[in-house]
């Protein structure tokens, strides 16, 4: 017999470490919109007794049928209430069955309550209960109102149920000038409560918006990753299999005219193999550095190569990192371009500083479409406009230019 109260002991015991797990197993966010949330139902919910305790003081029998008309009034008008305040949290709006509901039975509410309540004591005193049943019934409306309704317009709701209260002690035999005061403290009151209430939904929708904000953050840093990728497998990879196919062509017509110079080509077709494994694993651990003069003499080599007269100027240029990994890319893509969308014609690089800035020019006429903005050249100006630079690209006449300048 005894084991059974320390079973149940330890049994009501268990559901505290259970609580306490679920609760920390929430964002910060999930704990400020349940706490929100049941603030507003806690509150709610206490309308039913405060109303008790406002009938208690005054209250006169009128039999037991109106007793639950009351009771009945005040419980379905914190149901409606609570269901407003719900479904604001849950989606927004304000569902108008529940909100007519509630002021249905809000009317119903305050008019029993008016019936059971007497309107002056024993020494012939005005008695305070017909308002504040009326301004209690309000303010629970308002308050579920608040959820999804801006605080101006729950200001027009709250005059109205101290414009109210004032008429209502009046009828009720308040003085004027004391019926006035009634209403004015009970809108004080219902204001200052509900601007409570509708500062933590604002406070909510802030948290809401940040962490949206870190989601779409976390989306676009993403996105990014990707994008620069994609530019640098564009921009590594492009002309490397530009240069591999003009070398594959032009080994395969050495060894039709059975040339000795086709191991060599088949030799550089390897070794450019090899070389643009090493940059696209580089480019997957993001970590590459582009030399200008190694690319500026890679360029002439190739579009040699493929026919295209390549006249290189200013390679001697002294220039910063930075500056050297910009227009390292700026060649690549020019000279993608040319190998991919052009044939024969000549290409001119020219590098040229001046003053703070350094340019770097590439006019080529070679024939073709070698012109077109594509995602390419798209990349390049992004990278350009990162590094505090600009590119443009312009036809004039049988020429391309495609000029690109940065800070040395």
């Amino acid at each position: 017999m005894s084991d059974l109260p320390g079973r149940a002991r330890h049994g009501s015991m268990a559901a505290v470490p259970g609580l306490t797990r679920w609760w920390s197993s929430r964002s910060d966010t999930d704990r400020i919109e349940i706490y929100t949330r049941w603030s507003f139902h806690v509150a709610l919910l206490g309308l039913p007794f405060v109303l008790l305790l406002a009938t208690v003081s005054t209250y006169r029998g009128r039999g037991v049928a109106w007793d639950l008309v009351l009771a009945v009034g005040a419980l379905v008008t914190t149901a409606a209430c609570m269901v407003v305040a719900e479904t604001g949290f849950r989606r927004g709006v304000v569902p108008r069955v529940p909100l007519g509901t509630a002021l249905v039975a809000g009317a119903v509410t305050v008019g029993t309550g008016l019936l059971v309540t007497a309107p002056r004591t024993a020494e012939g005193v005005p008695t305070p209960t017909g308002p504040w049943y009326l301004a209690l019934v309000g303010a629970a409306v308002v308050v579920a109102l608040s959820v999804t309704v801006p605080y101006r317009r729950l200001l027009g709701w709250t005059a109205l149920v101290a414009a109210l209260t004032t008429v209502l002690a009046a009828v009720r035999g308040t003085p004027l000038v004391g019926a006035v005061v009634v209403g004015l403290s009970i809108a004080v009151a219902i204001g200052g409560f509900v601007g409570a209430f509708r500062f933590s939904v604002w406070l909510l929708d802030v948290v809401r918006e940040q962490e949206r904000a870190r989601g779409v953050q976390a989306q676009l840093a993403v996105a990014e990753e990707r994008l620069r990728f994609a530019r640098d497998l564009h921009d590594v990879m492009g002309r490397n299999l530009s240069a591999i196919a003009v070398k594959s062509q032009l080994a395969e017509q050495l060894v039709r005219r059975g040339r000795p110079g086709a191991a060599d080509e088949v030799a550089a077709i390897g070794a450019l193999a090899g070389s643009s494994l090493a940059e696209v694993r580089e480019v997957v651990r993001g970590y590459r550095a582009v030399d200008l003069r190694s690319e500026l003499a890679g360029a002439r080599s190739v579009l040699r190569a493929a026919g295209i007269d390549c006249v290189v100027q200013g390679e001697e240029a002294a220039l910063s990192e930075q500056a050297q990994v910009v227009l390292g890319w700026v060649v690549r893509e020019a000279v993608t371009n040319v190998l991919r969308h052009g044939t024969g014609g000549s290409c001119t690089i020219a590098v040229v500083e001046s003053g703070p800035d350094v340019s770097l020019t590439v006019t080529n006429s070679a024939a073709g479409d070698v012109g077109a903005w594509g995602s390419g050249l798209t990349g390049l100006s992004e990278r350009l406009a990162a590094a505090g630079g600009r590119l443009s690209a312009q036809q004039h006449g049988p020429e391309f230019v495609l000029a690109a300048e940065v800070p040395a």
